[in-house]
């Protein structure tokens, strides 16, 4: 079986408010990209990667109007992918949700939330992903309330053949100091957001946990806003959110990897342009974490970037469909399922 995480930059803006496609010439959300370019190119990534199941983080918007689930099968009809099936979790307010797009002749998923919206203060169960967890950021014996504004996608998965586990979809927030003016200013921001990630990665950890020990097979896949290793900020609070997210058992390896060598080349999954630099900045900030049961199962990674995969370069419309469909490049996960 193969599982897939992909950001599509803002997937939202190529939907009109009945959920259907704008394949067109308007502009995209992305750079001097239209609807049309960025969609052939999605279409042309996802028939590429041929996950049987893709985490869509930006997924399109769900409201008052607009359905996630609808748009993002409207969008596999258009193409004929054979993912076709969509199932999402709790809708937010960013206009970039999280689904899941999958094969439903490959496997069954449906949301299933574990704990309860408002867990208590003391107790080890953490709340849900909608809900307020209750966690001293900055060790000033004040209770901070910390809410996910993209709340993190609990699905349980049968396949066909009958193996279940549990795959979780998360968004961290970023740590990048949106709107901050000024040194001092971004300062604040830039400090402020990490401990806010930093809350979101131990929340989500504690969920992971709870699987764990329940001997329960879990997937975490996403977009964690965070690369491995400390920072001048995360310095302040000793962990970085991968190493959080890891811990001691969980896996990926390209956290691991770039985690033990802070010198010299490790992946990136993203590429972002810097106009006042005049040169693209890349991260490694997405990945799909195993608990150590499914490590038995032949688990093996693949970032699709465009450039340091030989197999994706050698493709000049896959190459190019990479880098037009998406700030981010997909990961997939080859597993015995």
């Amino acid at each position: 079986m193969r599982l897939a995480t992909y950001n599509v930059e803002w997937f939202a803006n190529l939907f009109d408010d009945e959920d259907q496609l704008l394949a067109d010439g308007g502009w995209s959300g992305r750079h001097d990209v239209t609807r049309q370019d960025q969609a052939e190119a999605i279409a042309v990534v996802l028939t590429a990667i041929d996950a049987d199941a893709v985490m869509i983080i930006e997924a399109p918007n769900s409201g008052r109007r607009q359905s996630t689930v609808r748009a993002l099968e409207n969008f596999a009809k258009t193409y004929g992918l054979r993912q076709h099936s969509a199932v999402m979790g709790f809708a937010n307010e960013t206009q970039q949700e999280i689904a899941l797009l999958y094969d439903p002749y490959k496997l069954d998923a449906w949301h299933d939330p574990r704990g309860d919206f408002a867990a208590p203060r003391d107790g080890d169960e953490p709340p849900r992903f909608d809900g307020v967890f209750h966690i001293d950021l900055d060790i000033d014996a004040t209770e901070d309330h910390v809410r996910f504004s993209k709340p993190p996608l609990e699905l349980m998965i049968r396949t066909t053949s009958g193996t279940e586990f549990r795959m979780i979809g998360a968004h961290l927030k970023s740590k990048a100091p949106y709107g901050a003016r000024g040194h001092d200013a971004i300062m604040r921001a830039q400090i402020s957001n990490r401990r806010k990630q930093l809350a979101q990665a131990i929340w989500l950890r504690a969920r992971l946990q709870r699987h764990l020990d329940a001997g329960e097979p879990v997937i975490l896949a996403g977009d964690l806003n965070d690369g491995p290793g400390l920072d001048e900020f995360e310095h302040l609070f000793g962990r970085s959110s991968v190493e959080i997210l890891l811990g001691d058992d969980m896996y990926d390896p390209h956290a691991r990897m770039a985690l033990q060598q802070r010198i010299g080349a490790t992946p990136v999954s993203a590429r972002f342009w810097l106009p006042t630099k005049q040169r693209y900045l890349q991260a490694l900030l997405d990945y799909i974490m195993v608990s150590p049961d499914l490590m038995a199962r032949a688990p093996a990674w693949r970032i699709w970037h465009p450039f340091d995969d030989q197999r994706c370069y050698a493709v000049p419309e896959l190459r190019e469909a990479l880098l037009t469909a998406s700030d981010h490049f997909p990961i997939t996960l080859d597993i015995d399922l």
